[in-house]
């Protein structure tokens, strides 16, 4: 459908939304930054010095340890060794409130969570998922003496953190790898919804977040978190869907070696000239046929960044200390935009 709507714009329809896109990108989009960021704390699984039962790629843990590399930079997540902090009985009520709750959101077999708990000594875990998977972390989890968790099988869309009982009240972490498309936008709203900070985002039990987003071609309007954003910039839903369209292109590339260049993108958009009405004109999609992969590619990920800009600015009216950064090279994965917030102190 996407697709269908970008193939049925007019040449300069097509044009005016390259340049608005390239233009949007230039001035919105220039602070983020690399951040690949792995510490000690994840040497245990950088190492390989894991269960090596436990089913895991390399590339996973880079992406999942950097994850929490910077949620550690970033002030959001703190190392705590839980093994000094127990008694006979199990923990106290003091060393409880200091470690908060972690949620994972799209949290798939767990994986994240289980490096999280391996390496910074969380103690309340909750693991959001509609599906149900084989060779989940779960049985290595519920080892952990320390360690209380629970899993809710559950849409994100249809959570409501209050209704947990366990969870009501306690301050907690939200954090999620590669959630899909609306994922993202769903969880934002469910970690930081009115009906979960009555108005006022100091009340708000979440003390920081860290979502990996991807699928950008995925996103609906329907459920993005800042439509104000966009049209505030003149983008209505129909060019909206086309952006999110135009991000499938970013993974087509060989991103071990053209997407060196998307440092400076705009130097490989291809040059439209614009026909005059009336005129018989090249059908958009033969435009885009001729295009190069890597031309397409730079124009997707000016697209991605677009996206979760917005999402930044909605964290950012919500008094939070939010970034955007690439959590890893694209060699790694080329879905390696980070959003990453804590509360403002």
């Amino acid at each position: 459908m996407k697709r269908n709507a970008v193939h049925g714009l007019s040449v300069p329809e097509f044009c005016s939304l390259i340049d608005k896109i390239k233009s949007l990108h230039e001035s919105m989009c220039r602070d983020i930054r690399d951040s690949f960021k792995v510490t000690d704390a994840c040497d245990v699984w950088i190492k390989g010095q894991v269960d090596r039962k436990l089913p895991f790629q390399e590339k996973h843990v880079m992406q999942q340890a950097s994850i929490l590399g910077n949620m550690e930079e970033h002030g959001v997540l703190k190392r705590f060794d839980m093994r000094e902090k127990c008694d006979n009985e199990g923990l106290d009520d003091e060393s409880k409130n200091d470690v908060p709750a972690v949620v994972e959101f799209g949290a798939g077999r767990g994986y994240l969570t289980q490096l999280l708990a391996d390496c910074y000594g969380i103690n309340r875990v909750f693991l959001v998922e509609r599906k149900s998977y084989k060779l989940k972390a779960d049985r290595s989890l519920r080892q952990k003496e320390s360690l209380l968790l629970e899993r809710l099988r559950i849409d994100i869309e249809d959570l409501n953190l209050q209704a947990v009982e366990s969870l009501r009240g306690s301050p907690f972490l939200a954090i999620g790898k590669h959630l899909c498309g609306p994922a993202t936008d769903l969880t934002l709203r469910c970690c930081l919804s009115e009906r979960n900070i009555n108005g006022d985002v100091q009340k708000c039990p979440i003390q920081g977040l860290a979502i990996a987003t991807c699928c950008h071609h995925l996103c609906q309007w329907k459920h993005y978190i800042n439509k104000k954003y966009f049209l505030n910039l003149g983008i209505k839903k129909e060019e909206f869907h086309a952006i999110t369209w135009f991000t499938s292109w970013a993974v087509d590339a060989d991103h071990g070696s053209d997407l060196s260049d998307v440092k400076d993108p705009r130097s490989h958009l291809p040059n439209i000239e614009k026909e005059e009405d009336g005129e018989d004109v090249t059908p958009v999609k033969d435009i885009i046929r001729k295009m190069e992969a890597v031309e397409r590619a730079v124009l997707g990920f000016m697209c991605k960044q677009i996206i979760d800009i917005g999402r930044l600015m909605w964290l950012k009216e919500r008094r939070l200390d939010a970034q955007l950064v690439k959590y890893v090279p694209p060699s790694i994965s080329p879905e390696n935009h980070l959003l990453i917030a804590k509360r403002e102190t």
